[in-house]
């Protein structure tokens, strides 16, 4: 699949098909595949071009790069970063960066197809998915959901990541994922639950006080009145969701996608049968698991243990 998220998200709505996502793509939830640089293929002009719009821009305003740092809140070496095309900002720092050189809405013209760059580029019809989600239902069995993961807990995982990702890319995907994560407090709010497996909340990736981080940031985001996380016990001795881990979205114009990755592989399930039966295989997997009520009690007495 290539292409922009639109022609992406485009082509998703026309049929009912499943749409591979291929081999090797990066997993932006942490897991396997041979990966790419974001600023990699059609990703890397527009990067580049962000950049060098940026710093015309600023050598017209007369800022040096420390200068001018100092104000969107970065250092001199990020601000080249950003310029070379060698780091992607997010979209709030493109409008600090736009209201201090005064460039009058030029540079946040660029947000939309910048933000995009931030992802492998198989991933981006499902980054756009999440954008429009007015439903989101995610299962989950090797780890925590990239839509709830500290950023600890992120680092920890790409850090695992073989090959070994190097520094630049860690924080690439980590903004990326960071960014994603606006739909947990956005308006009006996605309706959004995640089960995942006891064993999930027991690894303790990247140590026992990366995970306490985490436990106590399930435990808040829990609270949200659109979130609602399961926990499916280790006891259980029924599991609907034995074939693996799933997401599906539901969009504003009621059209439903099934998403699901292993082992370097996705692809986004189109077929309306399909993603019916998954929403209702979905529906089962809840029912095997804890209440919203007692997996926040069960995550308080894992965070106990710690």
């Amino acid at each position: 699949m290539t292409g922009s998220a639109e022609a992406d998200a485009g082509a998703l709505a026309g049929g009912g098909a499943v749409v591979s996502l291929g081999d090797g793509w990066e997993s932006d939830e942490g897991g396997a595949g041979s990966g790419r640089r974001p600023e990699e293929g059609a990703a890397k002009g527009v990067v580049a071009a962000f950049g060098q719009s940026m710093k015309t821009l600023r050598l017209r305003e007369g800022l040096d790069r420390a200068e001018f740092g100092n104000r969107i809140g970065y250092s001199a070496a990020t601000v080249a970063s950003f310029e070379q095309g060698r780091r992607i900002p997010s979209p709030r720092t493109i409008e600090r960066a736009d209201e201090v050189l005064r460039a009058e809405g030029l540079l946040c013209l660029w947000k939309e197809e910048v933000e995009r760059a931030q992802y492998p580029v198989f991933f981006q019809g499902m980054a756009k998915l999440e954008k429009e989600a007015v439903e989101l239902l995610s299962y989950d069995t090797l780890v925590v959901k990239g839509l709830l993961q500290t950023e600890e807990y992120m680092r920890a995982l790409l850090g695992m990541r073989r090959p070994v990702l190097d520094p630049e890319t860690i924080e690439q995907r980590v903004a990326a994922r960071l960014a994603r994560q606006d739909i947990l407090s956005r308006w009006p709010a996605p309706l959004l639950s995640f089960v995942m497996d006891e064993s999930v909340l027991r690894r303790p990736y990247g140590g026992k006080d990366v995970l306490r981080g985490q436990l106590e940031h399930l435990l808040l985001t829990g609270q949200r009145p659109n979130v609602e996380i399961q926990i499916m016990p280790l006891s259980c001795e029924e599991s609907a969701g034995v074939d693996g881990p799933f997401t599906i979205v539901t969009r504003k114009d009621g059209k439903q996608f099934m998403y699901a990755e292993a082992q370097g592989t996705s692809a986004l399930q189109t077929d309306p049968e399909q993603t019916t039966l998954a929403a209702a295989r979905y529906g089962i997997i809840r029912s095997q698991t804890l209440t919203s009520r007692e997996s926040l009690e069960f995550i308080e007495g894992l965070l106990g243990s710690l």
